[in-house]
């Protein structure tokens, strides 16, 4: 993938590195991220930041590690 250089802030590039050492991303990964769910906000202003960055962290998981949603309704509980 091609990159650019840029210059940023070294406020929001100490931000980026702490929260990407919890989210177990790279700085560049972690500014592309908040770049993301913050252009996917200003398209959807109705929704909740979190609930954007949740579906765009669930997009981004592998398809085979997943499992088929189930409602409740059609769980079936074993009664003792």
């Amino acid at each position: 993938m091609p990159t650019v250089s840029m210059r940023i802030d070294e406020s929001l590039v100490s931000a980026a590195r702490a929260a990407a050492k919890a989210e177990f991303r790279t700085v560049q990964g972690q500014v592309e991220f908040w770049a993301k769910v913050g252009c996917a906000a200003l398209d959807n202003p109705d929704l909740p930041a979190s609930f954007i960055a949740e579906s765009l962290m669930s997009m981004a998981e592998p398809r085979l590690s997943s499992e088929p949603f189930v409602p409740r309704s059609r769980v079936k509980t074993v009664q003792p």
